[in-house]
């Protein structure tokens, strides 16, 4: 009777061991399964975060109105620049031609080239090179004369807040022969040599042009010309031939100290030939 009892006994309790065992494993399931759910949960909300943030930090600007960063201008204002590209009609970063931007603002007179770039969403990059004034002319516009500028390369180009911006005058160049204004209009090629002297001159620490208000240009009937140089502390004209350098500037400078001690009533100076010769009220005579 014991033996039995006790086979009994132990079948009973290896039976409630297993249903114990089977019941830990379905609770670990279950467990486990709500984990995994919790998790995709997580993941769902993490993604749908993600999505947001690349929606309204990188899709909805690209669709808005392109932002603006404009570089390299000395006279332009920024508010410039972006003004003239209003004409394109960008309603978004997606719209903006870069290939239309940069014709736009090449065709501004006063600005050299651009380059325009495009970086995503909304950002628009704009650098800007003006055009360096190294003289100054004078052209009919609208039935009256206007100061135009000259840059190095013989550029005409309407002068951008001159008065408010300009550290030092310009020298004005006349007589050359130049009617109207028109964009990107050059001075004809005979003339280019002496803008780059001019250029190279004004470069130079000595600050010569202070004591030259104006270049004058007398054409010759060969085709070629010669200058009158008109100083600005002086009432004296000086004629020289074309070739206008330092030497040929220290030398006028020196010619007119003489003049000036010699106390004459002189009205003009003549720096051709080789020679030197003055030009009085009453007569002319060599000195």
């Amino acid at each position: 009777m014991s033996d039995v009892s006790l086979l009994v006994a132990e079948d009973y309790l290896d039976k409630d061991l297993f249903l114990a065992d089977e019941d830990e494993i379905v609770a670990d399931s279950k467990t486990e399964k709500k984990i995994k759910f919790i998790k995709v949960i997580f993941c769902v909300l993490c993604f749908a975060l993600l999505c947001e943030l690349v929606i309204y930090k990188y899709v909805m600007p690209s669709f808005s109105s392109p932002k603006v960063t404009v570089t390299g201008q000395k006279l332009y204002s920024a508010e410039e620049i972006a003004r003239m590209l209003l004409p394109m009609n960008s309603s978004s970063w997606f719209d903006f031609d870069v290939n239309q931007a940069v014709a736009i603002l090449s065709s501004e007179a006063g600005i050299d080239h651009v380059s325009v770039e495009k970086r995503f969403p909304d950002k628009i990059y704009v650098n800007v090179a003006e055009r360096e004034p190294v003289a100054v002319t004078f052209v009919m516009e609208n039935g009256r004369t206007s100061p135009v500028q000259i840059d190095r390369n013989g550029v005409l180009f309407p002068p951008v807040h001159f008065e408010a911006t300009e550290k030092e005058p310009l020298p004005i160049v006349s007589g050359l022969p130049v009617e109207y204004m028109a964009k990107g209009m050059r001075i004809p090629v005979k003339y280019r040599p002496l803008i780059d002297e001019i250029a190279r001159l004004s470069t130079l620490p000595q600050r010569y042009f202070a004591s030259v208000s104006e270049i004058c240009v007398l054409p010759k009937d060969s085709g070629s010309y010669e200058l009158a140089l008109i100083p600005s502390q002086s009432k004296v004209k000086v004629l020289t031939d074309r070739a206008l350098n330092e030497d040929a500037l220290k030398y006028m400078l020196v010619v007119l100290d003489v003049v000036n001690q010699i106390g004459a009533d002189v009205c003009e100076v003549d720096l051709r030939y080789g020679s030197v010769s003055y030009r009085t009220r009453q007569e002319l005579g060599d000195f």
